[in-house]
């Protein structure tokens, strides 16, 4: 009897051994979870959001004066609006466009019909759209698909137009319409994250010869280089504009005089406390 109760002792405290452990063990575990959740926690440096891309251009050109009254002329030979018809928007700083049309009469050669419409839509960075560059250039795939849509479109033609700005597409056709045949072509252009679209066509009336789908093609192209180069002239003339530079030079003046007085306040601090030591 007596020598099984210090058996019975140390069978206990082995027993109790391992109980210890574990929960030195969770003690431990503990610790560490609530070191790593406060290295990766989202109000730790390393969880900022990603930034989009800021915006190439913030404003939009007039569109009715993006294209020069020389190419309007040469173009659109009779218009019956030199200055353009502009279409209607709620914000022309992100969607504006503008029409040409006329009827050249050569009296019993028939005469020449002609249409030129120029369209610029401009899209913002957004953080959960994307950025200006990504969102035109879904528009530009858009529009590049609608033009190849055109309803009763026949002999439809997409190829690549060089040289107009970041990537364009130029897409031909022919539409009979009004009893003539019509020669189509369309540029959709990106150059940013500004999409511009120019659509130019022509029929020959009362006998007159179509014209030439290579030369309504070429025209096109011509005039839609111009209006693509015209995008980023007006975020140009508010940086430059005399008005612009006055409010600097104001800003600038009212800065000098606030620091002016501040050091003068401050001179005169520095002063009175000199004094009353003194």
């Amino acid at each position: 009897m007596h020598r099984s109760a210090p058996r019975l002792s140390r069978i206990l405290v082995c027993a109790a051994v391992p109980v210890m452990l574990v929960v030195a063990g969770c003690s431990s575990d503990s610790g560490d979870k609530k070191d790593t959740g406060s290295s990766t926690s989202p109000s730790g440096s390393g969880s900022a959001a990603p930034t989009v891309e800021p915006a190439k251009f913030s404003e939009l050109p007039d569109a009715c004066t993006s294209l020069g009254k020389k190419t309007i002329t040469d173009l659109v030979p009779k218009a019956k609006t030199k200055g353009g018809t502009a279409g209607k928007s709620s914000d022309t700083s992100t969607r504006a466009s503008c029409s040409w049309n006329g009827l050249d009469d050569n009296g019993v050669k028939g005469s020449q019909y002609r249409w030129l419409d120029v369209a610029f839509t401009r899209f913002a960075s957004d953080q959960s759209l994307g950025s200006g560059a990504e969102r035109a250039t879904a528009e530009f795939t858009k529009q590049v698909a609608k033009a190849r849509a055109a309803e009763d479109a026949q002999k439809v033609a997409a190829a690549p137009a060089e040289g107009v700005g970041e990537e364009a597409t130029a897409v031909t056709y022919d539409l009979k319409k009004t009893g003539e045949d019509f020669k189509y072509a369309t540029v959709v252009a990106r150059t940013g994250n500004v999409v511009v679209t120019l659509t130019y066509n022509g029929a020959g009336y009362a006998g007159a010869k179509t014209p030439s789908g290579a030369d309504i093609l070429k025209d096109a192209q011509k005039a839609a280089k111009e209006a693509v180069a015209s995008v980023g002239t007006k975020d140009a003339d508010d940086e430059t504009s005399p008005s612009a530079s006055a409010s600097a030079k104001t800003s600038d003046k009212s800065e000098d005089k606030s620091e002016d007085k501040s050091d003068g306040k401050d001179t005169e601090k520095d002063g009175a406390k000199s004094d009353d030591k003194s």
